[in-house]
């Protein structure tokens, strides 16, 4: 299960500590001149070593096109590409091989398979989220054409967390801090919470809000595959994620119909609505609103402290980890998230178009 999307599909292959870590996507459409820098950008802004709150591992994560690509434009055919691994410190995990990091997926794994790679984390590292970037960045430059937008921003880190809606925020201010907060005093204030815990040797985890604008009315199944359930789906298949609500999510269930319902009216010849509690997603299809959503991270399990745990033949031991780790995965993170959304919202709109065709 290594292939994501219906119609625009990323099949992702490769671990942490292997030679690279790839991808093949299908489905794109023939004939779209791509951006290769803005592509190259969305990985500089995932790759490790950005700042002193990410871990200091240094990689040019600079990606490779093999296929699908002819004179900067697209044919229609799978697009194939590899991101060499070449700052690997693999002896930082030998003292890891015979033990189960708690909260990892080192157990889990080896339960399944039989078998894991424990360098890194294998193929349950967070590198794997290079091939989604590569795809995602794709994906948003062909959603740009019709006027898709997605944004997202670190809205909390640890019991930090922004108290205004999106639209308060500058969303274009993102980029100007290492934590991606909109917010250039909380970012101050989570930057230090963030160097903080990691002084200490331990990790913290918070929560990516998430924009999307200029979504057309009818994307999303009506029954089991509904819109917000593909973006959590998306969501919900990054590393470290615990939760994923959209509109007013959990907050919902604390108020009545009367106060909630989003009223329609008739907006000079135009039908429109005067809140967007629903979060652009009504019935599970998209309704011409803003699409908005949160996705909860929890801290990352690698410690670098003394903790509790048993070796694989279940004896009770003490692990310290070594390597160089993030204390906080969000604002790497917050690109991946774009990318998880960038290709559900094309992968919906190109099945929205072949339903249209038929007609």
């Amino acid at each position: 299960m290594n292939t994501f999307g219906n119609i625009f599909r990323l099949t992702s292959f490769g671990e942490s500590h292997g030679p690279g870590i790839g991808g093949v996507i299908d489905g794109c459409p023939s004939g779209f001149e791509l951006d290769m820098e803005a592509i190259q950008k969305e990985l500089n802004r995932r790759k490790p070593g950005q700042s002193r709150i990410t871990t200091p591992r240094k990689e040019d994560d600079e990606v490779q096109f093999l296929s699908g690509i002819y004179e900067g434009k697209t044919t229609g055919t799978p697009i194939g590409f590899i991101v060499w691994n070449k700052n690997q410190h693999s002896a930082d995990y030998d003292n890891m091989k015979q033990v189960y990091r708690p909260s990892h997926a080192d157990y889990t794994y080896q339960m399944k398979y039989g078998i894991r790679d424990p360098r890194g984390g294998g193929r349950s590292s967070a590198r794997e989220t290079i091939s989604r970037c590569v795809a995602g960045a794709i994906a948003r430059q062909i959603l740009a054409k019709q006027g898709i937008d997605i944004k997202a921003y670190t809205s909390q880190v640890g019991n930090i967390c922004l108290d205004k809606p999106w639209e308060a925020y500058d969303l274009n201010r993102i980029e100007e801090n290492p934590v991606r907060c909109p917010d250039p005093d909380k970012a101050i204030e989570m930057e230090e919470l963030i160097a903080k815990v990691k002084s200490q040797g331990d990790t913290i985890g918070g929560i990516i809000s998430g924009v999307i604008t200029g979504v057309p009315v009818g994307l999303g199944e009506p029954v089991f595959g509904k819109l917000h359930a593909a973006l959590g789906n998306a969501m919900l298949s990054i590393n470290a994620v615990k939760g994923f609500e959209y509109g007013d999510g959990f907050a919902a269930a604390g108020f009545q119909g009367s106060e909630r319902n989003d009223r329609f009216f008739n907006d000079h010849g135009k039908i429109n609505v005067r809140t967007n509690h629903s979060g652009g997603i009504q019935g599970g299809i998209s309704n011409g609103q803003p699409i908005y959503f949160r996705v909860a991270f929890k801290s990352v399990a690698t410690l670098l402290m003394e903790q509790e745990t048993v070796d694989m033949e279940g004896n009770d031991t003490i692990l310290k980890a070594r390597g160089r780790h993030d204390p906080c995965v969000l604002p790497r993170a917050v690109p991946i998230v774009e990318a998880m959304a960038a290709m559900t919202l094309l992968d919906y709109w190109l099945m929205q178009q072949a339903r249209v065709m038929e007609r």
